[in-house]
């Protein structure tokens, strides 16, 4: 399992991610969710290995991130930023590519054209990257991600994705998601970060929800959707309703709601 323990991190002296604790297993996909400022992407950071945590620690299957070497790293979890530039003129493809070089797969060229497909990014495969549009190169680095921790190992690998449904309209958002539940037949463990409550509600296995560098509360789907910590995690009123259709549950907001609550801080 990715496993953080008290992890803390400050900035000038603010605490930043406040010791939080989370726990990621393989198979599942956990959700992280909050308002703007709430620690979400440095969390992110400090789970990947980009930044070290000040206080705490991070281990993937045991082993601390810090004895990690990069290579070894690169084989067990697979990090996806919520931007990534491309300064060269390369095609999707070789973007895509990329993914396969800190490790030894057997067959990239089978990992590939399997990512590709599943990603739609086979028509996009010869376009320079520069030229594709926001949502086509988030599809593209999705499929970067992917091709790194593809193939079959006797071993739990994780993937980390920060908000990789930004850019895209609702149908990419789906299949996106519906690629990463896939993905847990795989014996690979999902920390994705969303501003979405309705697809988290739809896709996650359990949500983490953050607030001022803390953790409010890390559950199943049916233990986080409570209107009262809702609105109290993201100073918003929430109403909760189930889709009759599937069962899922239905986070509604409103203006009117809003001005009232505007009000009653005022008051």
């Amino acid at each position: 399992m990715l496993s953080a323990q008290a992890i803390h991190f400050c900035i000038r002296k603010k605490p930043i991610v406040d010791q939080a604790n989370l726990v990621i297993q393989p198979g599942e996909i956990l959700a992280v969710l909050g308002p703007n400022g709430a620690g979400k992407s440095t969390l992110f950071k400090i789970l990947s290995g980009e930044i070290p945590c000040s206080h705490g620690q991070v281990e993937y299957n045991g082993l601390h991130i810090g004895s990690l070497k990069p290579r070894q790293l690169a084989e067990v979890r697979a990090v996806m930023p919520q931007h990534s530039s491309v300064n060269f003129p390369f095609s999707a493809r070789e973007v895509i590519e990329l993914g396969l070089i800190a490790i030894k797969a057997k067959n990239p060229r089978k990992i590939l054209d399997e990512v590709m497909d599943l990603t739609g990014t086979t028509p996009l495969q010869n376009k320079l990257y520069q030229h594709l549009s926001g949502g086509e190169k988030q599809r593209v680095q999705l499929a970067r991600v992917l091709v790194q921790i593809w193939e079959t190992k006797p071993f739990p690998r994780y993937l980390l994705l920060d908000e990789p449904t930004s850019s895209l309209d609702i149908a990419q958002q789906h299949a996106v998601l519906g690629i990463l539940e896939k993905l847990k037949a795989k014996n690979i463990g999902i920390l994705v970060i969303l501003h979405e409550l309705n697809l988290a509600a739809q896709y996650a296995d359990r949500i983490a929800l953050l607030k001022n560098g803390l953790v409010a509360k890390v559950g199943a789907v049916n233990e986080i959707m409570e209107e009262k910590l809702l609105s109290q995690v993201f100073d918003y009123p929430v109403q909760l309703m189930k889709n009759p259709l599937n069962g899922h549950w239905t986070v509604g907001t409103s203006a009117h709601s809003f001005s009232n609550l505007s009000k009653s801080k005022q008051a």
